[in-house]
């Protein structure tokens, strides 16, 4: 049995979580949940659902009749309308965070670099790595 090993988080990571409050918590689930294929298809089959019904069913059971549709209308704008700023909200949280991380790469980066330097000087002394020969004794 493979069990997958989490990589811990970075010092980044716990940070941002540390930052977000919790409703920008439930907006990041909710923008997570949303940019799903999952989301889509809820949606996509509620809406086929409820056009067949309206279209096919008995005129008795008919309760937004076509071609209006006006109390689906009704519901999808509602949706639109409280997810619009969800999403905004979400993506500015994920760019925060994206930003954050560039922030540590960067640091990252430049400790590596000078780090390398300082090994490249004290290589350089050694005669056999510099190229240099060593005067006999």
């Amino acid at each position: 049995m493979s069990r997958r090993l989490k990589s811990p988080k970075s010092p980044v990571n716990i940070q941002h979580q540390e930052q977000l409050k919790p409703l920008d918590r439930a907006a990041l689930v909710i923008t997570t949940r949303v940019g799903t294929m999952s989301f889509f298809l809820v949606i996509f089959g509620w809406t086929v659902v409820w056009l067949l019904w309206n279209l096919l069913a008995p005129v008795g059971l008919r309760f937004d009749p076509a071609p209006a549709f006006v109390f689906w209308l009704f519901i999808s704008n509602m949706i639109q309308i409280f997810l619009m700023p969800l999403v905004m909200v979400g993506q500015n949280l994920q760019g925060a965070h994206s930003e954050l991380r560039a922030e540590y790469d960067h640091q990252t980066v430049t400790d590596m670099k000078a780090q390398l330097a300082t090994i490249l000087a004290k290589l350089e002394a050694f005669p056999e790595v510099s190229g240099d020969k060593a005067p006999k004794a």
